[in-house]
């Protein structure tokens, strides 16, 4: 029976990724900062770990604790928003810390024994926002968009040793708790210089008929990223992330 390690479970995408792969009978080890076993269906092949990735010690921990998996899922992450020349350098370094740095802590953590197996799965899940440039999410999207560069070259150096590595990217998702926690870190909306533009952008995101991801659609491409491998390197999660996808292409 395979096992997968996510991070970031404790709502939005995370949690519905644990939920996914529990429901095809996979060992799943789902993690948070504040453990709560309460949020997933009671299930032995379930176990819920603590883990922190801006944490060097929790990332040991939790790698010790889990023992050998079969698919790591880089998750854990937040968003932020604000005009470039008014986010606060603090903010910045949160986002790449967590969502970078601690992406990347993680995977090194897990790689050797994908190596030395000479089997095993890296899926990270970044943003669709990296196929297109929005305003008022610059260090956000430069922070996802790092991520994507460091798995593209990962995926070149694992695959000699039979390791897959995927992106998944998500679409804006409003069921999830993601923009909330985002607007706890939003700067510089009400200076006058950009309140047309940010006026503009909120039309848009309040745009009900505007097609969205679902955090089911998430977990399909995390699945399939995990399971299949003549899966592409890059997927993207959501009907508004394929879309952007194609207009790339």
């Amino acid at each position: 029976m395979p096992t997968v390690l996510i991070s970031g479970c404790s709502s939005g995408f995370g949690l519905e990724i644990a939920r996914y792969f529990l429901a095809r009978d996979w060992q799943v080890i789902a993690t948070m900062r504040t453990p709560r076993a309460d949020l997933l269906p009671p299930s032995e092949r379930l176990r819920v770990l603590a883990l922190d990735v801006t944490n060097p010690q929790s990332i040991r921990e939790a790698v010790e604790a889990a023992g050998p998996i079969d698919v790591l899922v880089n998750n854990a992450g937040f968003g932020a928003a604000s005009p470039a020349e008014l986010v606060p350098l603090a903010t910045v370094r949160d986002l790449f810390e967590t969502n970078t740095f601690g992406t990347i802590a993680l995977t090194q953590a897990v790689l050797p024994q994908f190596r030395q197996r000479g089997a095993g799965v890296v899926v990270n899940v970044t943003s669709s926002v990296t196929l297109r440039a929005l305003p008022l999410i610059a260090a956000y999207r430069a922070s996802k968009a790092a991520v994507n560069a460091f798995t593209e070259s990962m995926a070149l150096e694992m695959e000699p040793f039979g390791v897959r590595v995927r992106l998944v990217l998500p679409g804006r998702a409003p069921d999830t708790r993601f923009g909330d926690n985002a607007r706890a870190h939003m700067h510089g909306f009400d200076h006058e210089a950009y309140a047309e533009l940010v006026k503009q952008v909120m039309a848009h995101l309040g745009d009900t008929s505007a097609p969205v991801t679902r955090a089911q659609d998430v977990a399909e491409a995390v699945w399939r990223a995990a399971t299949d491998p003549s899966s592409p390197l890059h997927i993207p999660a959501g009907a508004d992330a394929q879309a952007w996808a194609a207009e790339r292409r």
